[in-house]
């Protein structure tokens, strides 16, 4: 599962692969907006957790895995 967080005044978005289910981390961004949680914690395929503060969220976009291209050729 691909996850791209914004957080407020920073440049970039953080955005990793996650074995999360789409229903987990909507979960974990739902109970860090409503103030049962400091912070959004997530766990990216490599096992390191992201942690960002709640109050610092802008937006989190849930999508599916992309898959790599390897080699040449006309896309």
């Amino acid at each position: 599962m691909e996850v791209k967080i914004g957080v407020q005044h920073a440049p970039r978005e953080i955005t990793l692969e996650s074995e999360q289910s789409a229903e987990e981390v909507e979960r974990a961004v739902a109970e860090a907006l409503a103030g049962k949680a400091q912070l959004l914690s997530l766990v990216d395929d490599h096992g390191r957790k992201v942690l960002v503060p709640a109050d610092r969220l802008a937006y989190v976009e849930i999508g599916e895995p992309t898959a790599r291209k390897v080699g040449f050729g006309a896309a």
